[in-house]
């Protein structure tokens, strides 16, 4: 039986550094490609909208900038954004995960409709990153 030839991911492997911070609480690494930046905590401008994942703090979180497509990005909060956006997903120490979305520059967070799950492998935050922003950037139209 023929055995299928391995194909690299576009999106590079997952930066353990990223969902695995040092014990200060900050993640470290280098950005992950296509713009993205690691960080910890609360996004910048206060704690956001819907709290962190699971009502923790969360630990290790990847941002991106993206415009959304036609019909927006549909949020808990108040419903559909559209426009230039951030991204951001989020998990806590105890594997809570969600992503959200902010006009951007703004400082209010919302969470992105049907986001919210656990995830065993704190590290696979990278993995759910790379495909909210695959489908949600849309900067064609």
């Amino acid at each position: 039986m023929p055995v299928a030839p391995e194909v690299a991911s576009p999106f590079g492997a997952p930066d353990a550094s990223a969902a695995a911070p040092p014990a200060g609480g900050a993640a470290a690494g280098d950005a992950p490609a296509g713009g993205a930046s690691a960080g910890g905590g609360a996004p910048a401008g206060g704690a956001p909208a819907g709290g962190a994942p699971a009502g923790g703090v969360a630990v290790a979180s990847l941002t991106v900038d993206i415009v959304a497509g036609p019909g927006g990005v549909m949020t808990d909060e108040v419903g559909v954004v559209t426009g230039d956006l951030t991204l951001r997903s989020e998990v806590d120490a105890s594997g809570a995960a969600l992503v959200r979305v902010q006009y951007k520059d703004a400082e209010e967070w919302y969470v992105v409709t049907g986001t919210k799950t656990h995830l065993n492998d704190p590290t696979d935050i990278a993995a759910i990153h790379a495909v909210a922003a695959g489908i949600l950037n849309r900067p064609e139209g």
